[in-house]
């Protein structure tokens, strides 16, 4: 099979032939239709994030077509189409997983970091951690909802309840599916984009922002809660301004720069600043049905196999617009 892969000390991937891998009891073989490129396979690559397993094949937001599943394997059948998620595999066992909080596993492991993951054209999951996908996404539409949108889902749901006026920073892959879940359920949205970002901003309104500016703007109407994607730690404290008594700043990214000072005024009034880590099973499950149900229509840019790099590339300088999606020949 072709892979796109990470050697150690590398900042770009090969294309390399490897041979096909075998599942385990419980897992599946899947032959990979498309893989969505994700913000965390930019920080792998960059080694901002330092524990990846080398070499690596990354990728995250699987979409393909079981071939073959192990002998314990209960809960798919071959022919059947699956998406793989960020979170690969936990324990089941620490307190974490005991009271329903597997994304915070002490041994968890996650596709395309610590496990091999899709950027290749077969790869292996285990059952208990994919998603049978709902009807009407094509493949590559499908990608994007396995981290962009779980990490979206689970940063818009953490901010709480009685919401009508939200900011999104980083108006890119999760924020453009978030955008459309809040304006489907009746919320004001207000997008941040990188400054001068007038794409990004035309494309918020076009999915029903209310208003769209620059991240050093401040927000023409106090927000009610803010979900920071972008890796920027200048924005925690630009997000705390911009919000109302009470409100919730949450940042949505595995990794961020670090978070300048800022007066305790601007937490005060029982403002919360907190994260998101990961995801959970019933995150995927609860998205995937809502998806379906409004439904959300991810924007995307796909590239073949081979130009995973020029993917990259384009998601480090914020040139792409919605998903990138790498698509197997």
């Amino acid at each position: 099979m072709r892979a796109m892969v990470l050697e150690t000390g590398q900042r770009r991937l090969q294309l390399k032939q490897l041979p096909v891998p075998q599942p385990s009891p419980g897992q599946l073989l899947i032959r990979v239709h498309a893989c969505g490129v994700c913000r965390t396979d930019l920080h792998i690559v960059d080694q901002e994030l330092s524990e990846a397993k080398l070499p690596l094949i990354p990728g995250h937001e699987i979409v393909g077509t079981v071939v073959k599943t192990g002998d314990q394997v209960t809960r798919f059948r071959p022919g059947e189409r699956v998406g793989v998620p960020w979170l690969g595999t936990t324990c089941g066992e620490c307190r974490y997983c005991r009271r329903e909080q597997e994304n915070l596993c002490d041994h968890a492991r996650f596709t395309g970091y610590t496990l091999d993951g899709g950027f290749a054209e077969f790869t292996l999951a285990d059952q208990h951690f994919c998603f049978h996908l709902p009807p009407g996404f094509e493949d590559t539409e499908a990608a994007p909802l396995l981290c962009a949108g779980l990490i979206g889902y689970r940063t818009y749901r953490l901010a709480g309840n009685n919401i009508e006026h939200l900011g999104l920073y980083g108006f890119g892959a999760a924020a453009h599916i978030v955008a459309q879940i809040a304006v489907h359920q009746g919320k004001k949205v207000y997008a941040f984009t990188r400054p001068g970002d007038t794409e990004a901003q035309e494309f918020a309104r076009r999915l029903g922002a209310v208003w769209a500016g620059a991240s050093t703007q401040m927000s023409p109407q106090p927000l009610d809660a803010a979900l920071i994607f972008a890796p920027a730690g200048e924005l925690i404290p630009a997000a705390l301004k911009a919000t109302d008594k009470g409100g919730h700043v949450v940042a949505g990214g595995i990794h961020m720069s670090d978070i300048p000072a800022f007066p305790y005024r601007l937490l005060w009034e029982e403002r919360k600043l907190s994260s998101v880590a990961n995801l959970t099973r019933r995150d995927g499950e609860e998205l995937l049905e809502l998806a379906y149900r409004i439904p959300v229509r991810t924007e995307i840019e796909r590239f073949p196999l081979e130009q995973a790099n020029e993917a990259l590339d384009r998601l480090r300088s914020g040139r792409v617009e919605g998903a990138a999606v790498l698509v197997m020949n």
